[in-house]
């Protein structure tokens, strides 16, 4: 049995506490929750754990024995791994690569690395998931964001060293993960648990932690707030502890009908990736889209960006012919908030200022107006409740819910009448969701039609007024949404399709 006790932890930047004296207890065999909303501390935490930071002060504990933690090394050898919420994967590479990244390769002869070892190692650290379907051959940037989040989990799994684990710390481990791998994810965290690891997670989705934690221990401005066992506690105390204030409900609540114009029209449409597309999406509605992972729901996005190309049927846009390409999207009052925002959406190294900008410079002039683009961005940053140190600040130093409101800054600019969301609160917290869901609310009372996929079913269910769910890229049921549960809705991703 290993004990694990972090004191004393803090962390400033530029004199601002960005965590401030926190202490957590971690055992054997115990998941421990770790939550907060955007810019509680979380990040800071996990990274003064791992040693990437170095913190203000920190004492650790190990067993009875004090602990140094000065660096990354000090922290893989007291045996702390960590699968981090971002995709960062060398896509070139294969998927076993990827797996034994950092670790010394097997070798033949003492110099010639044994690539058949290699793929035995990544072979088996899939298979502990249950991802025995990802080829280890492949390159890794062809596989969807689930299998890509399996491979890191892997990577963290892999027993290529000398150190053995104690510390598994799991940052949103689930946000890129469907129903069913996310199911393959707590068998893996059960048996880890079984071999007396401890595991600190760390995730915005409530119902999963109390489903499969232990202890829970809440964050607020950077500062302890409370810790507790999950049996002792409940969804609205860690509600309450997060955010300062009861939620009662998790989703505004629609206060007027949707309009009777008619904004995209679709009969029979194909494409190469889409088939028996026929729906029509009025002036106002929410139409959410579901369905296994990979099942055309991008796609069907894309569609509407001019990225993916109609083949056969007819479809419309405002009574017009759909846009043609990403420009003429944007220029039509089409707005795009992609699935993977740091990888398709934003400059991670540029300015707020310059990211909420980016789509619309062209209603700027020939010339450069910073001013002009400093009062755009100080004015949507406010619409969307952006916390930031100003306009100039690097998108990259944002939390994960502030980079998101970054996006949807620059997607209401020019007031979208059909806004396209791909996964908008993945890796997002409680509070910072209610205010994308605000934002939605807001757009759709101004007659902007959205479209939204999303593997939160209760997410698809609080916000859509009907749900198209998508099997293999065809339309396989169009649903009134009514008392619809999320097992109801489930149940269609396996039913065969309806003629439409």
């Amino acid at each position: 049995m290993h004990s694990l006790i972090f004191t004393n932890m803090s962390k400033a930047f530029g004199g601002v506490p960005a965590l401030a004296d926190v202490t957590l207890n971690l055992c054997s065999g115990r998941v421990h929750a770790l939550m907060g909303e955007n810019g509680a501390g979380k990040s800071t935490l996990i990274k003064l754990i791992a040693g990437v930071l170095k913190a203000d002060s920190i004492s650790v504990n190990k067993n009875g024995i004090p602990l140094a933690l000065n660096n990354a090394k000090d922290a893989h050898e007291a045996g702390f791994r960590f699968i981090h919420q971002e995709l960062n994967i060398v896509p070139q590479v294969s998927v076993a690569e990827n797996i034994l990244l950092g670790r010394d390769l097997p070798l033949r002869f003492g110099f010639a690395v044994d690539w058949n070892k290699v793929q035995v190692q990544a072979e088996e650290a899939l298979a502990f998931l249950g991802a025995t379907h990802i080829d280890v051959t492949s390159p890794a940037g062809d596989l969807p964001s689930g299998d890509k989040m399996m491979i890191k989990i892997a990577a963290a799994l892999v027993s290529a060293d000398q150190n053995e684990p104690v510390l598994y710390v799991l940052d949103e481990p689930t946000a890129a993960l469907t129903g069913e791998e996310s199911e393959m994810l707590f068998d893996v965290i059960e048996r880890l648990k079984e071999r007396g690891m401890a595991i600190l997670y760390v995730s915005h989705r409530i119902d999963e932690i109390l489903r499969i934690c232990d202890d829970v221990t809440v964050l607020r401005d950077g500062k302890f707030v409370t810790s507790n066992e999950i049996s002792k506690t409940s969804k609205a105390d860690i509600i309450e502890a997060m955010t300062g204030r009861d939620f009662k409900d998790a989703y505004p609540k629609r206060e007027v009908s949707i309009g009777t114009k008619t904004v995209v029209s679709l009969k029979n449409v194909d494409t190469t990736n889409l088939q028996g597309l026929c729906f029509d999406i009025r002036a106002g509605e929410i139409l959410g889209v579901s369905g296994l992972a990979e099942a055309g729901q991008t796609q069907l996005l894309k569609l509407f960006m001019g990225i993916e190309k109609i083949k056969s049927g007819t479809a419309s846009f405002n009574g017009e012919e759909l846009p043609l390409s990403p420009s003429d999207a944007w220029a039509r009052s089409v707005a795009y908030i992609p699935g993977e925002r740091r990888g398709e959406a934003l400059c991670l190294d540029m300015s707020v200022r310059a990211n909420i900008v980016l789509p619309h410079l062209s209603k700027y002039g020939f010339f450069a107006k910073p001013w002009l683009e400093n009062k755009d961005a100080l004015e949507l940053g406010g619409k969307v409740q952006l916390k930031s140190n100003g306009v100039s600040q690097p998108v990259g130093q944002l939390s994960g819910g502030n980079q998101q409101k970054i996006v949807f800054a620059r997607a209401i600019q020019d007031n979208p009448t059909l806004l396209l969301l791909d996964e908008p609160t993945r890796g997002v917290d409680i509070g910072a969701k209610y205010d994308i869901y605000l934002l939605v609310r807001e757009l759709s009372v101004k007659g902007c039609a959205v479209i939204l996929t999303s593997t939160d079913l209760p997410e698809v269910l609080g916000m859509c007024d009907r749900v198209l769910v998508m099997q293999g890229g065809r339309q396989a049921h169009f649903l009134e949404r009514g008392d619809m549960t999320s097992a109801d809705l489930l149940s269609h991703f396996y039913t065969s399709h309806e003629a439409t």
